[in-house]
């Protein structure tokens, strides 16, 4: 049973394998077409941030490849390598959509606020949900099965709720791409980087849920 319940984890492993790769080869395409914007993405994010009144936002250098992210907790936009100096279409794409996380978080925007509350259970839960699960199966206690599950629905939560928290930050770039200056032609290829990102999320949450239904499979074989 523990072996064959892995097979609930093939389809959203195949989609996560697939997603990446698409991921990879979309930005690769279109980080080589430069934007008409002109400007460097660092200096983008600024403009785009100030045309909001995100003047308080800080942008900073983050070593990696598409390691951009929002960070909350600071007010901080931080560019990867990939991205930072880089004036392609795929890499304006991407500050623009990290930029949308950072106008999220000033309008208070609820799946996000959900999304932050979540981090640190979902933490939790992920490194301790499977851990106390697998005792639990060793033992035959029901208890500790029951309590992995019950931590690990933080980290399928936490995967759901981030879906339309990434799909509403995309949706905002590709509403400001336009107005800050790039053409209609090249907001079609930053969508398509965008949407490519998206389908690593959609992924994600279908690996939880699997994941989640795993263990439910096994707790109940143990009843």
């Amino acid at each position: 049973m523990f072996y064959s319940t892995m097979l609930l984890l093939i389809p959203p492993l195949i989609l996560a394998i697939w997603a990446q790769s698409r991921v990879s080869s979309t930005f690769n395409k279109y980080s080589r077409v430069k934007s008409s914007v002109g400007e460097p993405g660092y200096m983008f994010a600024r403009r785009l941030l100030d045309s909001v009144g995100l003047y308080d936002v800080k942008i900073e250098r983050v070593r990696g490849t598409l390691s951009d992210h929002y960070d909350p907790t600071k007010k901080v936009l931080r560019l990867s390598d990939s991205t930072y100096n880089s004036s392609s279409i795929a890499a304006l794409g991407v500050v623009a959509h990290e930029a949308g996380h950072a106008i999220q978080h000033a309008k208070g925007y609820k799946p996000l606020v959900l999304r932050n509350l979540a981090v640190p259970l979902a933490g939790f839960g992920s490194n301790m949900a499977w851990i106390i699960f697998f005792v639990g199966l060793i033992f035959s206690a029901p208890f500790l099965l029951n309590a992995g599950i019950f931590l690990f629905l933080f980290v399928v939560l936490f995967s759901v709720i981030t879906l339309p928290v990434e799909f509403n930050a995309s949706s905002r770039a590709l509403k400001l791409l336009p107005v800050m200056g790039m053409s209609k032609e090249e907001v079609v290829g930053a969508k398509k980087v965008l949407s490519a990102a998206a389908l690593t999320y959609v992924a994600a949450a279908l690996m939880a849920i699997a994941q989640l239904l795993r263990m439910l499979v096994l707790a109940g074989s143990r009843n």
